[in-house]
């Protein structure tokens, strides 16, 4: 059993930064792919980024690629980052992060574990 608790989100204005973090606890001793999700209102989940578990490969959306970063630090408690700049209005929504995905990276029904979702909001 894996946990995952994010932290990070809030209100920005439009073209402002924000990092997000997920640190995995509980089963830790298997390495997980992780990704982030986001849900705006009356929308369906949208896959942000993911990073692989041993290669670190990164993978975006397209709505984000060239403005999010995802990272992790694979320490003792793993923590995944997604670094956002340059961000819209079009981007607030709530964003999850998940691990260990069973049926690649954008498809949300196939990822097993998730965080506990976090607001983000930007402003005009």
């Amino acid at each position: 059993q894996v946990h995952l608790v994010q932290s990070g989100g809030g209100l920005v204005q439009a073209g402002d930064s924000l990092r997000l973090s997920c640190a995995a606890s509980g089963r830790t001793d298997s390495r997980y792919s992780m990704g982030w999700f986001r849900q705006a209102p009356g929308k369906d989940r949208e896959f942000v980024a993911a990073i692989g578990k041993d290669d670190g490969d990164t993978y975006y959306g397209d709505s984000v690629k060239g403005r999010f970063t995802i990272s992790r630090n694979n320490g003792r408690i793993t923590v995944t980052f997604l670094q956002m700049t340059s961000l819209k209005p079009e981007d607030s929504a709530v964003y999850y992060c998940a691990a260990d995905p069973k049926l690649g990276f954008s498809n949300p029904g196939g990822w097993y574990y998730w965080g506990q979702g976090t607001q983000v909001t930007v402003s005009s």
